[in-house]
């Protein structure tokens, strides 16, 4: 069993910045990728995010692009991401979530294929 930890959340202004963390405990780190999700009131949970745990490939959401940064610290298994500029669109509630299968490439952005989930962290962007 994987428990995952979100912190970091929090009300920030727009054009500010936020780190979020992730933290995995319950079993041997040696997932093989994880995810950043997020929903709004009323919308379908959707990617933000995902690092490959081996190698440290990155992918991210075009809405999100050049604005919030993935990584991870395996000696602490934690994942984390950097919100810079964020704008009021990002306010949701953030999930990370951890894998341990592997899939092509474009599938990590699909919420099934994840298999542990924390309880979220809400960030709400004011404008």
């Amino acid at each position: 069993q994987v428990q995952l930890v979100e912190s970091g959340g929090g009300a920030v202004q727009a054009g500010g910045s936020l780190r979020l963390s992730c933290a995995a405990s319950g079993r041997t780190f040696s997932s093989y990728a994880m995810g950043w999700f997020r929903q709004a009131p009323g919308k379908e949970r959707e990617f933000v995010a995902g690092i490959r745990w081996s190698g440290g490939s990155t992918d991210y959401a075009d809405s999100v692009k050049g604005r919030f940064t993935i990584s991870r610290d395996n000696a602490k298994n934690t994942v984390y991401l950097q919100m810079n500029s964020p704008k009021p669109e990002d306010t949701a509630l953030y999930y990370c979530a951890v894998t341990y299968k592997q899939y092509a490439s474009s599938r990590y952005r699909t919420a099934s294929v994840y298999d542990y989930w924390g309880q979220g962290t809400q960030v709400t962007v004011s404008s």
